[in-house]
């Protein structure tokens, strides 16, 4: 899938996918295309030396649904393992320092900052979670987002586990991104 804002670099050369998509025009106008696929449907890491070093910010956001009690256990500080959300905001951070090691073709990023916000939906029985992720870099920072996004939530199912084994991870999304040749993203 396709995604705006990717780590890519843009050239009027036909670039070949598994599922034989994505060729582009000898006028440089492209169709949407698997930027992570070599002219022979290979796999392989994009070469970002020609592009400009920019601040690049992403936002990314999910949430995990739980039983009401599950909430009130967080909220009160009164889960068994400790802290629900200062762990998982640890990981979270830790995460994204990390994501080039977890997704195979992510480049490693020196991150200048990452950000990470909790809100809690009692009517929901729902804890959601922010996270911006930003850099000065050639690529963006829109996997480093997600995957501390989807790892804080992950972390407090663990922590939480024993209480809730129904807990729903649910809508894990990029929010918005800045920076780079493809310019501001918002989601819709």
């Amino acid at each position: 899938m396709a995604r705006a804002g990717s780590r890519t670099t843009k050239s009027p050369a036909t670039v070949r996918t598994p599922a034989g998509r994505g060729k582009a025009s000898a006028k440089g106008a492209q169709k949407p295309h698997f930027t992570h696929f070599d002219a022979a449907g290979q796999a392989h890491m994009v070469d970002v030396a020609g592009k400009d070093v920019t601040r690049r910010v992403a936002r990314a956001g999910g949430r995990i649904v739980m039983r009401a009690a599950t909430l009130a256990l967080i909220r009160a500080g009164e889960a068994t393992k400790g802290d629900v959300l200062g762990v998982a905001r640890i990981a979270a951070i830790q995460a994204a320092k990390r994501t080039s090691g977890l997704i195979p073709l992510c480049h490693p990023l020196p991150l200048t900052r990452v950000a990470v916000a909790f809100a809690t939906d009692a009517t929901a029985n729902a804890i959601g979670i922010e996270v911006t992720a930003e850099t000065q870099g050639q690529t963006g920072v829109e996997m480093e987002a997600l995957t501390a996004v989807a790892v804080g939530l992950l972390t407090i199912y663990d922590m939480c586990k024993a209480a809730d084994r129904g807990m729903r991870i649910e809508n894990v999304r990029l929010i918005e991104k800045t920076g780079g040749k493809s310019g501001h993203f918002v989601a819709g």
